[in-house]
């Protein structure tokens, strides 16, 4: 028996606020990953860890956010959380070695090739891993070529991302990109689910919590406040760094160069003390040269 599958069953509600959270994740992540490219400190890996966290937090909220308006008219729906919550720490652990890569690496075309092809893994990753976390009295069953089709998607759209991180400096570019990609992963994400069709069993009977798990309303405090909490905070890293936000520099140093001070090239500034220890130098060696 084929089950009546509805993927918008709060209408535009869902879909509206999986594609924000995923945009926050994208942003708080892309501008974290430009951030450490311009840190060549013990800080560079800090950042490198928190943008891949918030682009996997990012993505996996958008996911169930999603799938809260998931349903299968004939039968209810649960979670697994072990297998649910796994999906967050794959498509964090993916993300973050697709952006390692690139981050230590640079924007070198074989890198961004590696970088994204892995972080795209990830997200199509978490995204069928969350899949299989659901329980109900039937099968899932996938159409190959869309199934194919959102990875590609994920792949293209996680490739522009960090090409994006490395080469758009300014924080509206850094947004638009960021804008982009929540939208192709949400694409990604429905696109998948387009290749999802409900098999349900002959003998349907009620569903005791063994089999069916958690249903998603149980899911959505812990999916909300966990995920939301670390964006929050991210979000208030980001804004506390003025090089972070703006792409400029900050303290007077950007990539290894001193600011201009008051309009004059660092390289010919001077201090007092070092012009008055240069002319003590002089006089030093044009007296030892009388004797």
């Amino acid at each position: 028996m084929q089950g009546t599958v509805d993927g918008f069953g709060y209408g535009l509600v869902t879909p509206v606020a999986a594609y924000l959270m995923a945009c926050l994740g994208g942003a708080l992540g892309l501008r974290c990953t430009t951030r450490s490219l311009r840190d060549r400190g013990s800080y560079r890996p800090g950042w490198l860890v928190l943008g891949a966290t918030a682009i996997g937090s990012g993505i996996w909220s958008m996911h169930f956010i999603a799938m809260m308006g998931f349903t299968v008219e004939e039968i209810p729906i649960g979670y697994d959380r072990a297998t649910t919550f796994a999906s967050l720490a794959v498509g964090i652990v993916m993300v973050g070695i697709g952006i390692f890569i690139v981050g230590q690496r640079g924007a070198t075309r074989m890198s961004l090739v590696t970088g994204g092809t892995i972080t795209g893994l990830g997200v199509a990753s978490m995204h069928y891993l969350g899949m299989a976390g659901m329980r109900l009295q039937g099968s899932l069953k996938y159409d190959t070529l869309t199934v194919a089709l959102s990875v590609v998607i994920a792949v293209v759209a996680a490739t522009a991302a960090l090409w994006a991180a490395v080469s758009v400096h300014g924080f509206l570019a850094s947004l638009g990109a960021a804008l982009l990609m929540g939208l192709a992963v949400s694409g990604m994400h429905y696109t998948g689910m387009a290749a999802v069709s409900v098999h349900i069993h002959e003998a349907v009977e009620a569903v005791d919590a063994a089999v069916a798990g958690d249903p998603p309303a149980t899911l959505l405090g812990p999916m909300l406040v966990g995920p939301a909490v670390f964006l929050l905070l991210a979000g208030a890293v980001v804004m506390f760094d003025p090089l972070l936000v703006s792409g400029g520099e900050q303290h007077g140093h950007a990539y290894g160069r001193r600011a201009p001070v008051y309009g004059m090239r660092a390289t010919t500034f001077r201090r007092p003390a070092d012009r008055a220890a240069k002319r003590y130098h002089r006089r030093s060696h044009s007296g030892a040269e009388r004797f």
